[in-house]
């Protein structure tokens, strides 16, 4: 359930804050992988979630360019 709330709350966003978003989450996508090449990171399990909102953020935002079209 935590995901659909997820997907509708990136739907309700405009083109221009989803990729703001996109930035904040590859930002932290980095600092991850530093943290966990430095073996600092505890949850690893963080990347792949990270990595995953990556995906639904780059899929709303083109569905959102091509409804636009």
């Amino acid at each position: 359930m935590k995901i659909k709330a997820y997907l509708e709350e990136l739907n309700s966003k405009s083109i221009a804050e989803l990729k703001d978003e996109l930035v904040t989450a590859k930002k932290e996508l980095f600092n991850l992988r530093i943290q966990n090449s430095t073996n600092q990171l505890d949850n690893t399990s963080r990347i792949k979630e990270v990595r995953k909102n990556i995906a639904r953020i780059q899929t709303v935002i083109s569905q959102k360019e091509k409804a636009a079209e």
